[in-house]
Formats: C-alpha cells, structure tokens, sequence
C-alpha cells in the first residue's frame, strides 16, 4: 500500500505543480501537461509486456527493485536541465514503475484467504488515495514555494524508504501464475473481462479531461491561488480515501457490482456538478469532494470483479486493467489539453461527465445473474 503511494505520487506528480513545471522550464502549461498525456501511453503499452516478463520474477525482488528505480528517477528528474529531459526521465520511470500497482494487488491475492481478498486489493488502493489525499495537496504547496525540484527530490526520498520497508517486511519466495502468449489469448475472448476493461477506460477518460488541468481551470474560472487548489486537491484526495475505506468494508457484502455501481454514481454526480458549478469555487469544491468519493474506489472494484471472473487469468487481467486505465488518462489528458488550449474552459466538465456516464451504463450493464454475495468477486 505504501508503495502505491510512491506510484501515485510519481504518476501524479506533474497535475500538481503544472504552472511551476511551466514557469521553470520555460513551456506552455499544455505543454507541461503532456508529461501525463506521454507517460500514460507509455504505462499503457508497459503494464502488460512487463507482466509478461516479469511473471516468473519473485514478488519479493520485483517489487522492492521496482520502488529503488523510482527513488533513483525521482531524484534524476531533480537535475533534469530541460524540459525533454524531464520528459526522457519521467519515460523511463514509468516504463518501469508499471509494474507495481498491477503486481502489488497480485502480491496481496497471494497473502490472504480468498474470502479476504476483495478487502485486501481495496486496501492496496488506498495508497493511491493518499497520493491523492496527501501527496497531491503536498506537491501544489512544496511546488508553490520551493519548486518542482523538491518535489522530485522528496518523492524519490519516499521511494526509498517504502522500497527498504518492503523487503523488510513482505514475505519471501511469492509467485504468481505465469503469464504467457495463451494466457493473452483467453484473456481476450474472456466477455465480462474486455467489458469491465471498457468501463476502466471510460472511467479514466472521463476523469482526465478534468484532473489533469484541475489546478489551471480553477485558477482560470475561480482566480483560486496555490493554497486554495491545493485545498481541492486536498478534499478530493480524501474524499477518496473515505471511498476506499468504506467501499473496503462493504464489498466482501454487498458484492462487487453494487459496489461499483455505486462509486461510479458518486462519481458522476461529481463531476457534473463540476461541470454546472464552473466559476463559482464553493461549489466547484463540493462537486470534487463527491467525485473523490468514487474515483479510487471504482477502480479498485474493478481490480475486485477482473479477479473474480477468471482467477486463473488474474495477473494478465489486472495488468491488463492498469494498461487501460493508463489508456484513459493518455486519452482523457489529450483531450482537456486540447479543450484547455483553445480556452474552451467550461466544454471540459461536460465531456467528462458524458464519458462517465457512458461508464456508470456499462456497469449496470453487467449485473451479475447470481445473488450479490455469492457474486461477490464479479
């Protein structure tokens, strides 16, 4: 879980700090906001070619060699000179940072009983929570002050105690199922796997046209200052870590599809209030608190239903579901980047809100045929 706190806040890093990252290197913010749009399509075509090499690797060694490679890019990224630099750097963090999040819910699918492990992956989730709840909030106030610098500088530090607290502490000699071609293969004529896939990538998309210029749009349509967006970004980081924690507690229950269905309401309500509120920052705070409500918990129900549908198939399908995910952010990035640059301000939140909704009607779409807690895990 802690782990995923380094990942989040790496990966995140960037939606916190766009106007430093612009003002210090000298580029647009559309420009500053490609470092999330670009390392998005590399996490997306990284996370299941990783899962494919790494499969045979012992979870112990990948995971913990995995948090040293972000301590050491982090701290790169503090010395980066330019902007394709930074660029170059964050390519290479994240072509192997994709490995975490998808083998850490591998990782605690091995280490609790099976009736725990719809809780236990929703507890893994909560570190990208706290990235948003806390690293997020932290990165806009470090930034505003210090530079992005140290920024780079503290996360890489964050890396490398997670990664020693790691070793320490995670059980040796864990593996998972190996991942090869005709795994690939039942994967994808697997039904209920590709159409849960599809709810990810919507879901990501939606949320991206906004997130990644939340900062710039509520400095543009609220004349909000650092402390203020920080502030936002604070709220809907734990807003979400209250989602996770509550949907940790009722998934083993009310099964996994209620669950979703639910998250993912909130989540649309967030955003279309986002999106009829744009201008008046109260509001605009309120409807972000209710989006946090469902943005990691969604996504951990997704990890929760893609396990129970084909266990067997559960490494490449979760890598697969972090690929898609990174899909949506690619996609939804590119599109608010879009919108943002040619000032179409107010266009961003109702595209979000469409495509979330298009989401929220493929989850209910897939109602499991059973009774919610035998199917729990669907």
């Amino acid at each position: 879980m802690l782990g995923n706190v380094v990942t989040g806040c790496s990966v995140l890093a960037p939606a916190g700090m766009l106007a430093e990252l612009s003002s210090g290197l000298d580029v647009t913010i559309h420009a500053a906001g490609l470092l999330i749009t670009f390392g998005a399509i590399v996490l997306c075509v990284g996370s299941p070619v990783t899962a494919w090499l790494t499969s045979r690797i012992e979870r112990r060694a990948l995971l913990t060699a995995t948090l040293l490679v972000f301590a050491l890019t982090n701290a790169a990224s503090a010395l980066a000179p330019n902007y394709a630099g930074l660029l170059i750097i964050r390519l290479v963090m994240l072509a192997v940072g994709v490995i975490y999040t998808p083998q850490a819910a591998g990782t605690a699918a091995l280490i609790v009983p099976v009736g725990k492990r719809g809780s236990a992956i929703a507890y893994i989730f909560l570190g990208w929570s706290l990235a948003a709840a806390v690293g997020l909030p932290l990165i806009t106030f470090i930034a505003s002050r210090y530079g992005f610098r140290a920024v780079y500088c503290a996360i890489g530090m964050m890396a490398l105690v997670s990664s020693a607290l790691l070793w320490w502490r995670l059980p040796g000699g864990l593996l998972g199922t190996a991942v090869d071609l005709k795994t690939w293969a039942e994967v994808g004529r697997n039904r209920m796997i590709v159409t849960l896939l599809s709810i990810t990538t919507l879901q990501m998309s939606g949320q991206f046209v906004v997130f990644t210029f939340m900062g710039p749009l509520l400095a543009k349509l609220t004349g909000a200052k650092p402390d203020a967006i920080g502030f936002v970004f604070a709220l809907y980081g734990v807003c979400g870590f209250i989602g996770v924690a509550v949907a940790t507690r009722i998934v083993d229950s009310w099964g996994a599809w209620r669950t979703s269905v639910l998250f993912t309401g909130l989540m649309l309500a967030g955003v279309a209030g986002w999106a009829v509120s744009a201008g008046v920052y109260a509001l605009m705070a309120v409807s972000v608190a209710l989006w946090g409500l469902g943005f990691a918990s969604t996504n951990s129900m997704q990890q929760v239903r893609l396990v129970g549908a084909a266990p067997a198939l559960a490494s490449a399908s979760v890598s697969l579901n972090t690929s898609v995910l990174y899909i949506g952010q690619a996609v939804g990035s590119a599109i608010g980047g879009l919108l943002f640059a040619r000032e179409w301000l107010h266009s961003a939140g109702y595209v979000a809100a469409a495509l979330i909704a298009l989401a929220l009607t493929v989850v209910i779409a897939t109602r499991p045929r059973t009774n919610p807690i035998a199917a729990a895990a669907e």
